[in-house]
């Protein structure tokens, strides 16, 4: 008897490959069953064809609620990063390897719940697309589920965060910490040394875009 074939979004690409084909086409995506649970799917946003192209994990409860990615509290400190660092949000593609907030209730809260492998795997169509239409510069990985997703399992942020990597996707690429980790770290001398090295990473990447 053959395996049942695993689920996945590749089914609901479209045939043309640009932005907007791809987000109205992710819109209605059932390739696993966070969308049951979500608001709504929070796809990528920023140029296309943009030279910096950072990737997360995946919508927090504002992102799920505003439909657009880094709108919440990670994102606002990622902006503030963004700033000392000397990079234009406006200019950079941010998207998350998993496109539906994964939650568990707490009270009247929603908290943030981990995906599954299988569900970062499901996913997956939609990232390389976007990866193959933006066709970044520098492609950037924050947090540890984006980076062992795109650079192997074995990538582990605290040693590898600031490293060039070797990637078929784009010119150069590098991983570093996810505000969200950050905002969880602790304790405050925990949060300002991760922050300061987030700020380095983008002061880095910075340093080889226009």
């Amino acid at each position: 008897m053959r395996a049942k074939q695993a689920r996945t979004a590749a089914e609901f690409l479209p045939n043309r490959l640009n932005y907007k084909a791809l987000h109205d086409a992710a819109q209605s995506c059932q390739g696993c069953d966070l969308y049951k649970f979500a608001t709504q799917t929070v796809f990528g946003e920023g140029p296309v064809r943009s030279q910096i192209m950072l990737v997360g994990e995946q919508p927090g409860d504002e992102e799920d609620i505003k439909g657009h990615p880094f709108v919440g509290p990670a994102g606002r400190l990622l902006d503030k990063a963004f700033t000392e660092a000397g990079i234009d949000r406006t200019t950079v593609y941010l998207t998350n390897a998993v496109k539906h907030f994964k939650w568990k209730p707490q009270g009247k809260r929603r908290l943030h719940e981990k995906p599954r492998a299988s569900e970062i795997a499901a996913c997956e169509p939609w990232l390389r697309a976007e990866l193959e239409l933006v066709k970044p510069k520098v492609l950037v990985c924050l947090g540890a589920t984006a980076a062992q997703k795109l650079f192997g399992k074995d990538f582990r942020i605290t040693r590898m965060h600031g490293m060039w990597i070797e990637s078929t996707f784009a010119e150069k690429a590098i991983a570093t910490y996810h505000p969200s980790a950050i905002l969880r770290a602790p304790d405050e001398e925990t949060r300002a040394r991760q922050y300061g090295e987030l700020v380095s990473d983008l002061r880095l990447i910075r340093s080889v875009v226009r």
